[in-house]
């Protein structure tokens, strides 16, 4: 599908993500391994947020004059870019911009038409994000919820007569361990065949896992853009049918087409619009545009965006496994690897690694009833990786945890 001539976003050359070119501005010295948070942005991206606020800085939509339309066609470049990546069609799909994630699942879930479902299937490695709304959906709905366990590689474990009538809102890619929703076809098929629906946070899918979502038959698909290397947004791509069934409880601004004293009509032929109330984060929305040509070009030290990706786990997964003293939830190497260590505090190690400029996260992750309640964990240490890291990056980091342990213990 051609994009717009008005638009044209300039080429990117396939970058090395070392310290200069995409990410130049890190420091010698600083290690970011938080991507599963946020990816950081290669200056491509960061440009093209800079040039939407100092070359054409106007609204998108019934705007006639040049500005606002260069706004329209890039945004338009945008939404295309979005079905591209994940291999759907603007016949069935449509793309909505949101918050993030968490804000995209809730305009779902707490829209589901009333009658039409028999219960809430979820599971227990879920994020919060997608945990809490399923918790509140199942008590508007007043249905049944369920929560299911995952298998050792992600899978879904369920039987078919579970997902009766069910809305199943699950993870393709687990922010814990990586792990990876691998029945997400038999899953999707399963449930639709018995009346349901299949709503799947891609978060950490989208960032290095998309071949999993490729030409998915699931009815919704969310994630964030600040995941995948672009600005913060989030990106809501939906079936055409699932987002006219909606019992809208949350409009205004570009949705609505009329209004009048007592009803109002909403915007017809697109119903993507239906989930964008207010004013829309025009440059965010370019940014990812511009962030999903980079990732379609760039070629961190010859290899493509997995393969380097793949590397650096395995080198992240080896250098854990071997300090003494520090357990690992992972069973296998990931981009995203959870450890503890029973003897220490885990947000002291966090605040000791900063130290030597190594960035990782401390906590629970936003997964409080799989990590507290159900494993009974204390707070854990997540290490995790973007096109951004190097393997001295992970030599340094690993070195470091390393010395850590061993001068604590």
């Amino acid at each position: 599908m051609k994009r717009s001539t008005l638009f044209r976003r300039p080429a990117v050359e396939p970058l090395d993500t070392g310290r200069t070119g995409d990410f130049g501005y890190l420091q010698p010295g600083e290690i970011y391994l938080d991507a599963a948070c946020q990816s950081l942005r290669p200056q491509s991206v960061i440009d093209a947020v800079t040039e939407y606020y100092t070359s054409y800085n106007a609204c998108g939509g019934r705007v006639k004059y040049a500005w606002g339309q260069k706004v329209d066609h890039a945004v338009a470049d945008t939404r295309r870019a979005v079905l591209d990546l994940l291999g759907l069609s603007t016949k069935s799909h449509a793309v909505s911009f949101t918050l993030n994630t968490t804000y995209g699942l809730n305009l779902l879930l707490q829209q589901l038409p009333q009658g039409r479902f028999g219960r809430v299937v979820t599971s227990h490695i879920e994020h919060n994000s997608v945990f809490l709304p399923t918790i509140t959906a199942a008590r508007r709905l007043g249905v049944e919820r369920l929560v299911l366990d995952r298998a050792v590689d992600g899978a879904l474990l369920y039987e078919p007569a579970q997902l009766e009538r069910a809305v199943v809102v699950v993870n393709a890619t687990s922010n814990i361990d990586g792990r990876q929703l691998g029945n997400l076809t038999d899953l999707v098929r399963d449930t639709h065949a018995r009346g349901g629906i299949v709503i799947v946070d891609a978060a950490q899918a989208m960032g290095h896992s998309r071949a999993l979502l490729q030409k998915t038959e699931a009815d919704a698909v969310c994630f964030s853009a600040h995941k995948m290397y672009g600005a913060s947004l989030g990106v809501v791509v939906a079936r055409h049918e699932l987002l006219t069934s909606l019992e809208l409880g949350f409009v205004g601004g570009g949705m609505v087409q009329d209004v009048r004293e007592e009803d109002f009509d909403l915007v017809r032929g697109d119903p993507g619009a239906l989930l964008e109330p207010g004013l829309q984060a025009w440059g965010e929305i370019i940014a990812l545009g511009r962030a999903i040509d980079w990732l379609g070009s760039v070629r961190p030290g010859g290899l493509s965006p997995a393969e380097h990706i793949d590397a650096l786990s395995t080198r992240l997964h080896a250098g854990l496994v071997g300090i003494p003293g520090l357990t690992l939830l992972n069973t296998a190497a990931s981009p995203v690897i959870s450890v503890y260590a029973p003897t220490q505090d885990s947000h002291r190690l966090a605040v000791f690694l900063s130290r030597s400029q190594v960035m990782v996260r401390s906590g629970y992750f936003c997964a409080h009833h799989y990590l507290k309640e159900q494993l009974g964990l204390p707070p854990l240490l997540r290490f995790s990786l973007g096109l951004h890291t190097t393997e001295s990056d992970i030599d340094s980091a690993t070195h470091a945890l390393a010395r850590l342990m061993k001068g604590l213990s």
